[in-house]
């Protein structure tokens, strides 16, 4: 059970922080994230997920 609440939860923060600033950056030019700040998103959530359920999931998400 502890796997799989950990790919959950670890998909789930992916899609939020992704996804959201992905969708910040089109919707809204003026907030100023651009590309580099999705890029940095994506990695910066990646690397904490990877570092707080990696070990428990094997990190498949």
């Amino acid at each position: 059970m502890n796997m799989l609440a950990a790919e959950i939860s670890g998909t789930l923060w992916l899609v939020l922080w992704v996804c959201g600033s992905a969708v910040l950056a089109a919707a809204f030019p003026e907030v100023g994230i651009g590309l580099l700040g999705v890029s940095f998103a994506f990695g910066l959530t990646v690397l904490m997920i990877a570092y707080t359920v990696g070990s428990i999931s094997g990190g498949d998400f």
